[in-house]
């Protein structure tokens, strides 16, 4: 039976700051909490109607259905909720193709952008420290497991790129034809806002600007972030 003490600190979770004062997120959904027991992340607790799909070293609490709807953050629960530990930050590769996000701030947009990432093999992705936090519950639902096979970091993206030594491409609305450019096997990309795009700010450090054309016809402003992500990392991985 979960108690008063263990609802409380689970629903602290869905805050940042609660995050970051005990160390801890929120995993829903027995798939997506074996990606990331695979990917080497710490488990405090599993709270599960289906006990005999872990292995028992973990700890588990049986719980019921009701119960679990009363701790889930989801509308229409899973069969599982887990408490993992925060992982320790790894520096970015940067002799590996670099995804950078800047000020991205849907969480439905960056777990898709996550879980393409992964999809794609695309393994270093750098967030501004104002890109919503990937451990937000909708975030980490939206990633599918995928948060856990990527090394996502958050920093200063001018500190970054001012010791960069690579190309960086942005994204805009005119630019180099993505269909047409050949990219280099070092390299970053930088993604913008949903709304803004790439700020101001890190306009000096873009060697090359490309953007998706679209059709003469189209009567559409702009893509999804997501959406325009996942061209955008087709492309530069030349498949």
């Amino acid at each position: 039976m979960i108690t008063k003490a263990q609802k409380k600190h689970i629903q602290s979770l869905q805050q940042k700051k609660y995050r970051k004062l005990y160390g801890e997120f929120v995993v829903e959904g027995n798939k997506s909490i074996n990606d990331f027991i695979k990917n080497a992340y710490q488990i405090k607790n599993i709270f599960t109607t289906t006990s005999d799909f872990f292995d028992p070293k973990f700890p588990i609490e049986t719980i019921n259905n009701k119960e679990l709807k009363s701790i889930s953050f989801l509308k229409n629960p899973k069969d599982s909720l887990a408490i993992f530990s925060l992982k320790k930050a790894e520096n970015i590769d940067i002799d590996d193709k670099i995804l950078i996000l800047d000020n991205i701030q849907d969480p439905g947009n960056l777990g898709t952008i996550i879980r393409t990432a992964d999809w794609f093999g695309i393994h270093q992705i750098l967030c501004s420290n104002e890109t919503v936090d990937a451990y937000n519950p909708k975030v980490v639902q939206a990633t599918m497991g995928s948060l856990g096979n990527v090394n996502l970091q958050y920093a200063c993206l001018s500190d970054f790129l001012k010791k960069y030594k690579y190309p960086v491409y942005g994204t805009f609305m005119e630019g180099k034809n993505i269909f047409k450019e050949k990219f280099p096997d070092k390299m970053a990309v930088i993604i913008g806002n949903e709304g803004n795009g790439i700020r101001a700010e890190l306009m000096q450090f873009i060697t090359n600007k490309i953007t998706i054309p679209k059709d003469e016809k189209a009567s559409a402003e702009s893509l999804n972030a997501g959406i325009a992500t996942a061209i955008v990392m087709e492309r530069i991985l030349g498949l």
